[in-house]
């Protein structure tokens, strides 16, 4: 069964999945930097897609392109399969209970081999219930986080799956690396960054949502895709660590304080500095809360 929400339906879509390095406690910021007027939109590390979504709730997004992306794969199937048939993956949730024993025969299917709402649904499962809302796959691409403890965790919420899918009604999704996602840029479009963050130290790399990672020789891509993007004329918006390498890399960005809510040590979570970078200027910007 999917439990009802007691929350407005004006409240919704939020993000249907935990994600590390999730917007969520970054939106203020994030919003109070959107241009007022731009084209298209583009979101290449979509993630749990926050800001997306809070685009979303506000009308922003509404007639305008679309355009949402990730490398990891089974992400994007995920959104794809929500998009196509939401009643399928919310069906295909409810056969799932908070069970230990459930929650690694289940871990232990092959995702690519299942229908694609069950597919969803499985991933949707696994990050509701294992540890800490982590993706990380091994070497072979295997999702290896444990099972986690919580107080009857909401597995099928399926409110917000269908304000999720009637969101990304017209959305265009895409599997792939984030030069390839905006290669259909055009003059006037917005692209929003946020990369697997820069280590603020050799202990603080959390960036393995996909196989291959997120070293320094792609921070240094990203930063020159940045600049090209500029060039054209397209307005470019980016997150990141507060790591020297970012202040030195970007000329114009600004340090805020976020909450950090996703990490395996308590003493690793609380107020940390992060900076966003946009390559316009801040005071024609301007969604806001509220």
């Amino acid at each position: 069964m999917c439990p009802r929400r007691s929350a407005s339906p004006d409240s919704l879509p939020t993000p249907f999945l935990k994600w590390v390095g999730g917007k969520g406690q970054l939106l203020p910021e994030l919003l109070a930097r959107i241009p007022r007027e731009f084209s298209g939109y583009h979101e290449p590390f979509l993630g749990g897609g926050a800001l997306f979504f809070a685009l979303t709730r506000k009308g922003i997004l509404r007639g305008k392109k679309v355009h949402l992306s990730d490398s990891n794969e089974e992400l994007v199937s995920t959104y794809q399969a929500i998009q196509d048939d939401v009643e399928a993956v919310i069906e295909s949730l409810q056969q799932f209970q908070y069970d230990r024993d459930q929650f690694y025969e289940v871990r232990a299917w092959d995702w690519k081999a299942l229908p694609p709402p069950l597919a969803a649904a499985r991933m949707i499962y696994l990050n509701r219930t294992g540890f800490n809302g982590l993706y990380r796959v091994n070497s072979k691409g295997g999702f290896n986080v444990p099972f986690g403890r919580y107080n009857k965790p909401r597995i099928c919420d399926a409110e917000n799956l269908r304000a999720v899918a009637k969101a990304l009604r017209g959305a265009k999704l895409r599997n792939a690396s984030f030069e390839e996602a905006v290669r259909r840029t055009r003059k006037g479009d917005l692209v929003y960054f946020d990369p697997p963050y820069e280590p603020v130290s050799r202990t603080s790399n959390f960036v393995a949502y996909a196989r291959q990672g997120f070293g320094r020789e792609d921070q240094e891509r990203l930063a020159s895709e940045f600049e090209r993007l500029d060039r054209k004329g397209v307005m470019v918006m980016l997150s990141n660590s507060s790591a020297a390498w970012v202040k030195n890399r970007y000329r114009q960005f600004e340090e805020v304080q976020a909450s950090r809510l996703v990490n395996a040590k308590a003493t690793g979570r609380g107020r940390v500095a992060e900076v966003i970078v946009t390559s316009y200027p801040v005071r024609a910007a301007g969604a806001g809360e509220g």
